[in-house]
């Protein structure tokens, strides 16, 4: 059972930020709203880049799919990162990333 995300996110446009809501492009995105990596960017959208320390104290707040740790793990093999690289494009412990590259053998 996952959450209605369109559902919140429209709430909080139409509360905080009626004027995104004309905007087509994060209306469309809105649409598309499938993975953790989709829901992230697009929560990055609307309020912009978070704060150093609140960034770090809301990371304890992520969870991610299995679809979307085999993107971001499809991603360090693709453009040839590092766990550590990987782990400060994405905010997650290189622990993790090497923890999921253990569960998922790649």
């Amino acid at each position: 059972m996952m959450p209605d995300y369109k559902q919140i996110y429209t709430d909080i446009l139409q509360e905080k930020f009626p004027e995104k809501l004309i905007d087509s492009t994060i209306m469309f995105k809105l649409e598309t709203l499938h993975s953790a990596i989709d829901i992230l960017k697009f929560n990055q959208i609307i309020f912009g880049e978070p704060e150093y320390t609140l960034g770090r104290k809301s990371q304890r707040l992520r969870s991610y799919d299995e679809e979307s740790i085999l993107k971001i793990l499809s991603y360090q093999k693709r453009n040839e990162l590092t766990n550590l690289q990987l782990s400060h494009h994405f905010k997650i412990s290189r622990n993790t990333i090497a923890k999921w590259k253990i569960i998922f053998k790649v």
